[in-house]
């Protein structure tokens, strides 16, 4: 059957790697900065949206990661923390993502003075609260800056461990990646994972191959955030793939921060086919200008996915949620238990047609 972008929205989904600082309202960089008194780029909402929504004539990851200086602008309080949480919950909830795991660096919102404590607290505060009021469950990674001094992702990984079990479910490394190595970082990742935290690393976006191995070999990442340039070596693909590592694929960023060189050039495909535990997701839904439904869309339109394999890739994704096993569980029966509702409810809907041609 055609899927149609009402029948993909209504599915149940994970959005496993998404940025908040990369995922605001245009409205509310508005109504922060007033509240705020920071000056941005521009006050015309059109302006400011080509200022920070990226689009095909992005030239690099660098380039593409300019955006979040006025969006980090306007997330210097308790306040805008809270409420940016809240509002991207209330926006995934929309489009029926059931779970989803939100990641940021608590660094880079201290301009103002606030505490590393005070800043988890309110990011975790907005995303509770949007838990009670949708159908959605959340989780935040904290994410250790590849273009800062290791010292800085070493300090990221204490306070991740310290609120482990409080709504954090794991460590990151993001940023700049291209002459950044992972490995320069490896004692906060020892660090996590000698206190049982998830890793995810994004590697294979701006760099080659080497930046995944060290991600595996150095760090003991278990997920890939990315992995774009994972096809370019077949023995550590291969090895990917036999250890079940997920990649967190984000097609649009993907495009815009020129991992890929267009969209037929994306691996995502083969991945797929090849066996490799793929997931869609986000990434940043306001520098990207994209929803999770978005994404998908573009994986049927573009790269040919159909209804089978959209469900497998769901499913993917709740495998591979940052939860312990039995929540694990828990959460995927009851999206399979949604996806064969919706699909007899499509069956019944065809066969009514049917009936009255």
């Amino acid at each position: 059957m055609k899927l149609k972008r009402e029948f993909i929205e209504k599915l149940p989904k994970t959005d496993l790697h998404v940025h908040l600082d990369g995922s605001l309202r245009l409205s509310t960089i508005f109504d922060l900065a007033k509240d705020q008194n920071v000056k941005l780029p521009s006050n015309d909402p059109q302006e400011l949206k080509k200022i920070v929504c990226c689009g095909k004539d992005c030239k690099s990851l660098d380039e593409y990661l300019k955006a979040f200086k006025v969006t980090l602008s306007v997330l210097q309080t308790k306040q805008s923390l809270k409420r940016a949480a809240y509002e991207l919950a209330e926006d995934a909830a929309k489009e029926n993502i059931r779970y989803m795991e939100v990641r940021y660096s608590p660094i880079l919102h201290m301009q103002k003075g606030l505490k590393l404590t005070a800043i988890i607290d309110a990011v975790l505060d907005g995303l509770f609260s949007a838990e009670k009021d949708f159908n959605i469950k959340t989780g935040v990674i904290v994410c250790g800056i590849r273009n800062m001094d290791p010292e800085t992702s070493l300090t990221l990984a204490e306070l991740t461990v310290a609120y482990k079990n409080k709504g954090v479910i794991g460590f990151d490394l993001a940023g700049s990646e291209y002459n950044y190595p992972a490995k320069e970082h490896k004692e906060a990742f020892y660090l996590a994972i000698n206190n049982n935290i998830n890793i995810t690393i994004h590697a294979g976006e701006a760099y080659g191959p080497k930046s995944i191995h060290e991600a595996l070999h150095y760090c003991s990442t278990h997920r890939l955030g990315h992995g774009t340039r994972l096809i370019e070596d077949g023995d550590l693909l291969n090895y990917v793939n036999d250890h079940r590592i997920p990649l967190e694929i984000c097609i649009t960023s993907n495009l815009h921060s020129k991992s890929v060189k267009t969209l037929k050039h994306h691996p995502l495909s083969f991945y797929y086919d090849y066996g490799l535990r793929v997931t869609l997701n986000t990434d940043n839904r306001l520098v990207s200008d994209t929803t999770l439904t978005d994404e998908y869309m573009l994986a049927i339109n573009k790269l040919g996915l159909e209804y089978t394999d959209v469900k497998h890739i769901i499913i993917n994704g709740f495998k591979s949620a940052f939860i312990p096993y039995r929540e694990r569980v828990v959460i995927l029966n009851n999206a399979l238990a949604e996806l064969e509702a919706i699909e007899k409810s499509e069956m019944k809907g065809k066969i009514k047609i049917e009936e009255k041609m």
